[in-house]
C-alpha cells in the first residue's frame, strides 16, 4: 500500500542521529514536513539530493516548514552522513524497514546486491494538519526530486 495525496500521513516513530525516537507527523504538528526518503547515505545521488535541501533550508523555513531525511542506515551512519554534508535537518533511521514499508516506498536489491532492501527516492509533503499534500516516488534510484515542484507544493 503507499500513501497517496489526500491521505492522512501515517503516525510512525524512528531514531534520530543521536539515538532519539523521533515522530516528526505528531512533533512538528502546526508545521508542513517534508519527508525526503533516500536510499542511502554516501551514495551519489543521495548526497546532492540532500545538499540540494541543506542549501534551500532556509526558503522552507521561511514557508513554515521543517524537513526530515529518512533512510535505512544507521543511526551513526546518518551522523556520519551529516557531519560530513553539514546538513541542518534531522535524519532519520528505518533500520528494521517498518516506515519505507507503512509507506509503500520499498526499493529491492540496490546495486544489484540481492536482499539489499531500501528506501524508494520519495518526497512527502505533509500539510499542518497531517494530510499529504504532495507524493513524488521513482522507482529509479539515480533519479533526483524534481526540486521546483517540492517548493511549489510546499508553499
Amino acid at each position: 500500500m503507499s500513501v497517496t495525496v489526500g491521505s492522512k500521513a501515517p503516525q510512525f516513530t524512528l531514531v534520530d542521529t543521536a539515538k532519539t525516537l523521533r515522530s516528526p507527523i505528531s512533533e512538528f504538528a502546526g508545521k508542513k514536513v517534508i519527508l525526503l526518503f533516500y536510499p542511502g547515505a554516501f551514495t551519489g545521488v543521495c548526497d546532492k539530493e540532500m545538499c540540494n535541501f541543506r542549501d534551500s533550508i532556509s526558503a522552507y523555513n521561511s514557508l513554515n516548514a521543517q524537513v526530515i531525511g529518512i533512510s535505512v542506515d544507521s543511526p551513526w551512519a546518518n551522523k556520519a552522513f551529516a557531519q560530513h554534508y553539514n546538513l541542518n535537518f534531522p535524519l532519520l533511521s528505518d533500520f528494521d524497514r517498518t516506515v519505507i514499508k507503512q509507506y509503500g516506498i520499498v526499493f529491492e536489491g540496490l546495486g544489484g546486491v540481492k536482499g539489499y532492501t531500501v528506501a524508494k527516492r520519495a518526497v512527502y509533503v505533509i500539510d499542518e494538519k497531517g494530510a499529504v499534500k504532495y507524493a513524488w516516488v521513482s522507482d529509479v534510484p539515480g533519479v533526483e526530486p524534481p526540486y521546483d515542484e517540492v517548493q511549489k507544493a510546499v508553499a
